[in-house]
């Protein structure tokens, strides 16, 4: 069976740039996560958000609190292009503190070409949930 010709990289370069240049674009100031959409997925845990659990339950019990639920979940995201992959990085900063284009740009253009050649980029997350109540 024949291959497939190899992307031209003149041009995978070219189109890191334009979707580069319209990551740098998008307004990701709050939670609007719409400019994911068809650009990657995101599995989401069955509650919110949160930290370490350990340290949650620790603090739950310092404060006086009965833990009546503690659970964690690791979640898949994939990405489809690196516009998604800059938005995402941009709006979500705890990820990679401190982040650029101009400081990541040899990354990102080499996850571009990985993205290009396996058509995504999958990435996992582990969030946890904490139920506490005051004691009766």
């Amino acid at each position: 069976m024949p291959r497939s010709p190899l992307p031209d990289p003149a041009s995978s370069d070219e189109r890191f740039e334009e979707l580069v240049a319209e990551a740098a674009a998008v307004p990701v100031d709050g939670w609007d996560f719409s400019w994911l959409d068809g650009r990657a997925t995101e599995e989401r845990p069955s509650w919110g958000y949160a930290r370490d659990p350990r340290q949650a339950r620790a603090d739950a019990v310092a404060a006086g609190l009965d833990v009546v639920d503690l659970r964690s979940e690791r979640l898949r995201t994939e990405f489809f292009d690196i516009r998604a992959v800059v938005c995402f990085l941009r709006e979500v900063i705890w990820m990679v503190p401190g982040f650029t284009v101009e400081a990541y740009r040899p990354r990102l253009r080499e996850l571009h070409r990985r993205i290009g050649s396996e058509g995504r980029f999958v990435a996992h997350t582990a969030r946890f949930l904490i139920k506490a109540r005051k004691p009766a």
